[in-house]
């Protein structure tokens, strides 16, 4: 997801979104271990999708 496309989004739904990709990520990481993770692209783009929406929270929050 891009940067531009979170901004948009409220504190509400950021704080909804990073629930949902923790516990995707969870699920991947799962996955993984137990070697059924067919796409492992997709475990990179959920942990930077994660950084990126902690970053625009804490940006908030300075401001």
């Amino acid at each position: 997801m891009k940067f531009a496309d979170l901004k948009t989004k409220t504190d509400d739904q950021l704080s909804e979104e990073l629930t949902s990709l923790k516990k995707e990520q969870f699920s991947l990481r799962f996955q993984g271990a137990t070697g059924q993770l067919t796409n492992t692209a997709r475990v990179r783009e959920v942990r930077r999708t994660i950084a990126k929406i902690q970053t625009l929270q804490r940006q908030r929050q300075a401001n």
